[in-house]
């Protein structure tokens, strides 16, 4: 009995320490939009995916695909990036009541020019965000869409834990055809991860006071 304790806690030692160090990353954790241009091994790219299909996912569909673009095919990819944006200045085709976002997206291009590693994350179940689509199929599209959140979530946690700085992108949404197109897919761009060494040390951003968020009853 006294090994079986022990075992007991040695266990619930472990899974402290572990809750401890999980808390502390995600305290760490910081958006970062400047970047050094050290590349990023392949090992730690993986380790970082690997992590995001860990995460719970909507009657386990796993709706997700990640797309690795570094060197120049990240340079294409940031082109691509600067012409949509551009013609969607000129049309407002997509996001005419966001049209006042259009400057923040463009120094978003700047930051993915910086980022030595860009990782595209697609919905696999879902199509154009643009288009309608009936009330069933747009509550699967929030839960494959809160599934790939988790699974970013994980990425930046774990790319945090490697020293790694990153940046969940969503302004894509400005240049979404010609980035599918890019791409050469039919699926939902949810959103692109940013990932390098950090050249910046941002400070902790404010958070809403946690007795206005949190209610019991």
């Amino acid at each position: 009995m006294g090994a079986f304790l022990q075992g007991i806690v040695t266990v619930n030692a472990i899974y402290i320490s572990w809750g401890i160090s999980m808390i502390q990353e995600i305290e760490n954790r910081r958006s970062i939009r400047k970047y050094k241009a050290d590349k990023i091994n392949k090992e730690l790219i993986e380790d970082i995916i690997y992590s995001a299909t860990l995460a719970p996912s909507a009657k386990n569909r796993q709706p997700w695909k990640f797309i690795v673009y570094q060197g120049k095919e990240k340079e294409k990819l940031v082109d691509v990036m600067r012409q949509g944006i551009n013609s969607e200045k000129i049309t407002h085709a997509l996001m005419k009541e966001w049209a006042f976002a259009i400057p923040d997206a463009e120094n978003t291009v700047r930051i993915m020019e910086e980022a030595p590693c860009l990782i595209a994350v697609l919905n696999t179940n879902q199509k154009t965000p643009f288009e309608g689509i009936e009330n069933e199929k747009r509550i699967v599209e929030i839960c494959d869409s809160l599934s790939i959140g988790a699974a970013i979530e994980n990425m930046i946690l774990t790319a945090t834990e490697h020293g790694l700085g990153t940046l969940w992108i969503a302004n894509t949404c400005f240049a979404y055809n010609e980035l599918v197109d890019f791409i050469k897919t039919d699926n939902q761009l949810t959103g692109i991860v940013a990932v390098g060494f950090a050249n910046e040390a941002p400070a902790k951003r404010p958070r809403k006071p946690f007795t206005d968020i949190v209610e019991y009853r």
